[in-house]
């Protein structure tokens, strides 16, 4: 299913996910195709898209032109704000897997909690049935909080698989990781580098010095050292394969305890108890 240097992560209902794949925030859709058939010319098998992104197309031609196994691609996709609710999710799912131009997603996420709108729940009883009817492979959710999953876990017997969440060296999320780690719960990182942010730090610097990498790959290789799945996003060729050359380095001890040293608290995206 995926290419043989990049490792997986097993779900908590047995289904592969690579650590390490390609994100489209932010792209254009009539630049996500290329972007896209960059990727996957790399060697990334997981490409990571959302409906409010606007390039579930964009990402689906490149799906098609690639000529690559479906069986070989891990595709994920994010049920927007708007559209929760039991019926409005199913429809949303319709409308999503139609502009991708596949049969069946690998992982469908619940894209914030909007707590204050409280339609999570009845939410998460659509992408139940959807995994019920094998329309998806695995179910999880983006950018929740304890209480959010707490009362999934409380009022349904599918725990979530994944948990995608802000999280790079200046927002580590200790006590959210754990939380997932006790339950099952895989984390997945969006914006692994903090769009830029932490690239500058020295520690970062200084190992990306001694190791003869970029500081971004230092970045991706801590997350991948801690277990963490983690969708860098480019659009620039050279960047999408340098992102992917994270395979031939191991961080020390003295390495990932000084980059732990890092963390501030750091948003570059809004809280998700304060986002509706």
């Amino acid at each position: 299913m995926n290419n043989p240097g990049i490792p997986t992560v097993k779900l908590n209902n047995g289904v592969e996910i690579p650590q390490l794949g390609f994100g489209v925030f932010q792209v254009p859709d009539d630049e996500t195709t290329a972007a896209v058939t960059a990727a996957l010319e790399a060697g990334y098998r997981s490409i990571d898209t959302a409906a409010i992104y606007g390039n579930e197309a964009g990402v689906g031609r490149a799906l098609a032109a690639s000529g690559l196994p479906r069986e070989e691609l891990f595709i994920t996709t994010k049920l927007w704000n708007a559209d929760q609710g039991y019926d409005a999710a199913l429809r949303a799912f319709d409308t999503g897997l139609a502009k991708l131009g596949l049969e069946y997603l690998d992982l469908y996420l619940i894209h914030w909690p909007t707590p204050a709108r409280d339609l999570y729940p009845d939410s998460w009883r659509a992408i139940e049935r959807l995994a019920d009817e094998g329309r998806i492979r695995a179910a999880g959710v983006s950018n929740f909080q304890p209480a959010h999953l707490q009362r999934l876990l409380d009022n349904s017997s599918l725990v979530p698989a994944v948990n995608q969440v802000e999280l790079h060296p200046g927002l580590q999320q200790a006590e959210l990781r754990a939380f997932h780690a006790e339950r099952g719960i895989a984390t997945e990182a969006w914006s692994p580098l903090a769009k830029g942010a932490v690239l500058d730090d020295p520690a970062i610097t200084s190992i990306a010095a001694r190791t003869g990498k970029f500081p971004a790959q230092v970045v991706l290789r801590w997350h991948l050292q801690l277990g963490n799945i983690v969708i860098p996003k480019s659009v620039t060729p050279a960047r999408i394969r340098q992102n992917l050359d994270v395979f031939d380095f191991q961080l020390t001890d003295q390495d990932m305890a000084a980059i732990a040293a890092t963390d501030r608290g750091l948003r570059t995206g809004p809280h998700p108890d304060q986002f509706n």
